[in-house]
């Protein structure tokens, strides 16, 4: 049976934590951006996968911060229904994108340790960068299919998303009409796919490594969101948008410390990188105390 688009909604409050303003930011991901692109010797296939993970980091944060911080500091709580989609859109692209280069960073090292004297021609930078941009092409394709699916159903309910930003469980729930449950089900085979393929390979790949349990954090809450919203189990918005933290704007903040500042060679980079500026720097600290206190002593 078709179902007539009926939305009536124009626009979505985006409620967020109940009385609970938090602030993120996060340059640490930035900074080895900048890093990775101005020192040539960091420029191989391990390191572009760092580079790919800081972008979707990066870009995570600009979709999602600049109306978190705007709800809080401006008690600015409304979002068009098309921006409010853009935004799902972009949030489950680069989740997806995230989760994919991690199956790579996975792949890197499995290769690396099983075949050691294949890894040079195996893993090369020509390899690594097919296989990141596309993980992104075939995402952002594949999440407009999701994307649009969401939009044909008709939306007559509350428009209040209990959630720092539009997601597509926070979303769909807000629908009406005999497709709801469909759509949520779709999203959910397409979100368990995306998600438990690369956890599959990781804890095959790392089995025996301790730093498996780090990088299963990562998958652990968001499939326990998608899970639990599915087969009805209810529980407190700010325990749920708390889960969603810890797969979304968490890991932006963790990976560098975990995958990066812990590698040899991008710690080498840093410390002679802030030497030279401390070198540059100091001088000028000392030429400008000492004018000013000339200045004070005339």
């Amino acid at each position: 049976m078709k179902v007539t688009n009926m939305t009536n909604i124009k626009n979505f409050i985006i409620f967020g934590f109940a009385g609970l303003p938090p602030e993120f930011y996060g340059p640490v991901s930035f900074l080895l951006l900048l890093v990775f692109l101005a020192i040539r010797t960091l420029h191989k296939p391990t390191y572009l996968i760092f580079f790919h993970l800081a972008m979707t980091d990066i870009s995570f944060g600009i979709v999602t911060l600049p109306k978190i911080i705007a709800r809080y500091w401006w008690n600015d709580l409304i979002s068009s229904f098309g921006t409010c989609f853009a935004q799902m859109y972009f949030v489950h692209s680069l989740g997806a994108i995230h989760s994919l280069i991690m199956l790579i960073m996975a792949l890197d090292r499995f290769v690396a340790t099983c075949f050691p004297f294949r890894y040079p021609v195996l893993i090369t930078n020509k390899t690594i960068s097919i296989a990141c941009i596309l993980c992104w092409a075939f995402t952002f394709m594949r999440m407009l299919g999701i994307v649009l699916h969401a939009l044909t159903l008709p939306f007559c309910n509350l428009n209040i998303i209990m959630h720092c930003y539009c997601d597509h469980v926070s979303v769909t729930q807000l629908g009406c009409g005999e497709n709801v449950v469909y759509v949520e089900r779709v999203a959910l085979a397409n979100a368990l796919v995306t998600l438990l393929v690369p956890l599959t390979f990781i804890i095959s790949s790392y089995f025996s490594i301790i730093i498996i349990f780090i990088t299963c954090l990562y998958y652990v809450p968001r499939c326990f969101v998608y899970l639990s919203s599915n087969l009805g189990f209810v529980f407190n918005s700010n325990a749920r948008i708390i889960i969603a933290m810890m797969y979304s704007l968490i890991p932006a903040a963790v990976n560098p410390l975990i995958y990066c500042l812990k590698t040899q060679d991008i710690k080498k980079a840093l410390t002679q990188r802030l030497r030279k500026w401390k070198v540059i720097v100091r001088p000028l600290c000392l030429i400008i105390c000492s004018v000013s206190f000339r200045e004070l002593l005339q």
